[in-house]
């Protein structure tokens, strides 16, 4: 009867739905049961392909094991579960031969997955046993084995594993539950060839000092901060690297500004502080520890510098050479580099490498790297890769064209020690991962090859310490001899190595963001010509020169990557310092000027406040209203300066006035090639010469003259007359003479309009014109200096 009420059109009855969804909820229960069992399992199944144990391998020792060797290896192992581990064990594994330096970049990133096998555990008594592990909970163990007991056959690289099985509430049977993978190199008998193998120190720090000097004879050098004293202090990052390197037979390779730095801390120095403040070093006696240990431990090793600062080839390469100039701070800096060596450490280095940022190259940075005299660069694998699709690994030695050598770093050994190793357990797996690299590499072919080490250039204390436990091993195990870099630059290269430099468009946009932008070389550019307008005025450009030539340098470091805006505020720094020193050779303001007289001289005073004397200046004064004001006979005129340091000098210029008024004058300091220098001082001069009164004594004067004038035409008419009468009236001159209708005579008139009065003395002649320049004007005087006259 339901069904048959349930027709096309209608609606169920309340009895039809309600079965309808029973029978749903009765179907789908069967499906939601398993979607949650796969939906609890997902999880599971990612646990345990980790682990649900951590287990940490602390040392492995030796690291590369002979006959007769006992393997010891310690760590704890962590549960990291809710639940406790019971009955549980820690055990040793060997696994298979790993034949290829690819197969073991795999096992490395598969290191703690549980999946897939290992190899047979040692067993016996060869394990550490816990009856619990609680969670959260640390547990130390230590295993001891004969090398005997793990059946290692032929020479190569072992996967070796230590796993820790146990049971919980939750599955109470003996399972895997965390493991740890490594590898332990086996070469119990000396290969018929061995690799050489260049391992690189680097002996480089980031920039310390300023541009700043004291003004006193031994020119007191002022630090950014005093991180350089910690590094170089007991325990250290520069500590460390020496401490550990002058043990091994490595290439030291050496930032020459560290060297500069660390000798100038042997004497007084500054520490920068807050505003202008600056305190006083104190880390004297650290630093000529550090430099003498130093010097004994590269004493019979070899050296190779880099130009001072360690200059970024590749941001140069990229954003700098379109700036004029700044290949020549690269040239200065390789200069400067083998003297400050041979001055601080008294060896000999080598400055024919050049070494881009992470090895990385494209022919820009190959051009720039030589333009310095280097003729070998140091690339790495992974940027100079190789596509003849060799069966091993070549020699480092490549041959580039232009006669340049590129000297490749081998990609996987140099990255091996980046990373945080401060961990007991990241430096042994770090380490056995480097060994194994090695010597499979050793195994792929019977030629003997040269392979170099180039790590990163700062490592760390604890990446120190991995390298040198790396090198150790290395250097006592049987497949590896020691080599410098130089000879590894002359090997003779393999002839089916890829010579070919990458284009630029293959140069890693993550190297690239981290490069000084071009406006930064402008800028360096930009201080360079302030400091060249500079110097040429000094009396000892060295003061100057020296100080600022080296920041300039210390501006393109590499060691600026990852930090632009600290880079960005030391080039600031180092200009807005420069300003400030030659602004302290200056013209004095001078306020409105007086000039009384048609002929005066006007004062300008040069200042320097400077420790040392200026020279090679000289000082313009220009009109510019020469008609109303000539400046020695001109618009303008130009005077030699030459100041004593701390002193001023007052230089005087004669100005002629043409008329009333004021007239604007600029005086200019110029430097003898005729670049200004500094700013201009500009001044009104205020001609109050040609005033009404001074009109009215001129016009008087002028009058007197024209009545002297008079005077002696009228004595020469009687005179003449005179000479007439005598003659007769038949002078043939016709001249009249004077006669009664005339009594008083020309002199008698004179007379009575200059009134002289009756007595003067005919023969008295007009009195001499006074000097142009009238008196000073009674106008209350300016600010300024008053003109000369």
């Amino acid at each position: 009867m339901a069904e048959a009420a349930d027709f096309q059109g209608t609606s169920p009855s309340p009895a039809r739905r309600l079965l309808r969804r029973t029978g749903t909820l009765l179907a789908a229960a069967p499906l939601l049961a398993g979607l949650c069992q796969v939906s609890a399992a997902a999880p599971a199944e990612a646990a345990a392909a980790s682990g649900s144990v951590s287990v940490a391998i602390d040392t492995l020792s030796p690291s590369v094991p002979t006959d007769g060797d006992t393997i010891t290896v310690s760590g704890t192992v962590t549960n990291n579960a809710k639940q406790a581990v019971t009955a549980a064990h820690v055990g040793l594994q060997v696994g298979p031969e790993v034949n290829t330096r690819s197969s073991i970049d795999a096992v490395t990133e598969d290191g703690d997955s549980l999946q897939g096998a290992t190899g047979s555990e040692v067993g016996g008594k060869y394990v550490a046993k816990f009856a619990k592990l609680t969670p959260g909970v640390a547990e130390p163990f230590s295993i001891s084995v004969p090398v005997d007991e793990l059946n290692l056959g032929d020479p190569g690289v072992y996967q070796f594993a230590v796993s820790l099985s146990g049971e919980t509430s939750a599955q109470s049977w003996d399972q895997p539950l965390g493991i740890q993978r490594t590898f332990l190199p086996w070469q119990p008998d000396e290969p018929d060839t061995k690799t050489k193998t260049t391992f690189l120190w680097p002996l480089i720090s980031t920039v310390h000092m300023t541009a700043e000097t004291g003004s006193n004879a031994q020119q007191t050098p002022v630090f950014l901060d005093d991180d350089l004293a910690e590094e170089i202090s007991a325990g250290g990052r520069l500590d460390q690297m020496l401490t550990l390197g002058e043990n091994l037979d490595v290439t030291w390779v050496i930032d020459p500004d560290l060297l500069a730095s660390v000798d100038a801390m042997t004497r007084s120095y500054r520490i920068q502080g807050e505003g202008d403040t600056t305190t006083a070093g104190t880390h004297q006696a650290l630093a000529k520890q550090w430099l003498a240990k130093l010097q004994k431990a590269v004493e019979d090793k070899e050296v190779v510098v880099l130009p001072f600062a360690d200059p970024d080839l590749a941001s140069l390469a990229h954003n700098g050479t379109s700036v004029t100039g700044s290949l020549s701070h690269l040239d200065e800096a390789t200069d400067v580099a083998a003297t400050t060596v041979r001055t601080v450490l008294h060896v000999t280095p080598s400055t024919d490498f050049a070494w881009p940022v992470n090895g990385a190259v494209d022919p820009s940075i190959v051009k720039v790297a030589t333009s310095a005299g280097a003729d070998k660069v140091i690339a790495r694998s992974d940027s100079l890769q190789e596509t003849a699709g060799l069966s091993y690994t070549p020699s480092a030695a490549r041959p580039i064209g232009g006669g340049t050598t590129a000297v490749v770093a081998d990609a996987r050994l140099s990255t091996a020690f980046q990373g945080d190793l401060t961990k007991a357990s990241s430096t042994t797996l770090a380490v056995q991962r480097f060994l194994a690299q090695s010597l499979t590499l050793d195994l792929q072919t019977d030629k003997q090859r040269s392979i170099v080490v180039a790590p990163q250039r700062m490592p760390t204390a604890s990446q120190a310490d991995a390298m040198a436990e790396a090198i150790t091993a290395l250097q006592a195990g049987n497949w590896s001899q020691t080599q410098k870099l130089t000879a590894a630059a002359a090997a003779k290269p393999d002839p089916g190595a890829t010579t070919k430099v990458p284009a630029a468009s293959a140069y890693p946009s993550s190297l690239r963001r981290q490069e000084l932008p071009k406006w930064a070389f402008q800028q360096i550019a930009s201080t360079q010509n302030k400091l060249d307008n500079f110097k040429v005025i000094l009396s000892d450009q060295s003061r100057v020169v020296t100080p600022f030539g080296l920041a300039l340098n210390r501006e393109m470091s590499t060691s600026w990557r990852g930090r632009s805006t600290e880079a960005s505020g030391f080039r600031t720094d180092v200009e807005a310092y420069l300003d400030d020193l030659t602004s302290q050779v200056s013209l004095i303001e001078k306020s409105e000027t007086k000039l009384s007289g048609r002929s005066a001289t006007i004062p300008v005073t040069v200042q320097n406040n400077l420790v040392q004397g200026v020279k090679h200046l000289r000082l313009r004064l220009t009109s510019l209203s020469p008609n109303r004001l000539e400046i020695g006979g001109s618009s303008y005129y130009e005077q030699p300066v030459e100041v004593s340091g701390g002193h001023s000098q007052t230089v005087k210029f004669t100005t002629t006035a043409n008329a009333n008024g004021k007239a604007s004058v600029i005086a200019q300091l110029y430097t003898e090639d005729g670049q200004p220098y500094g700013e201009a001082v500009r001044f009104d001069v205020k001609v109050t010469e040609f005033t009404a009164t001074v009109m009215l004594v001129i016009g008087g004067g002028v009058l007197l003259l024209v009545l002297a004038g008079f005077r002696m035409y009228t004595q020469r008419k009687r005179a003449a007359a005179r000479e007439a009468d005598q003659n007769g009236p038949d002078d043939e001159a016709g001249e009249a003479v004077d006669g009664p209708e005339n009594p008083e005579g020309p002199q008698d008139r004179l007379k009575g309009e200059t009134g002289t009065g009756p007595g003067a003395n005919d023969s008295e002649q007009p009195s001499d014109l006074t000097a142009d320049t009238a008196a000073e004007s009674a106008d209350p005087s300016g600010t300024g200096e008053r003109v000369d006259r």
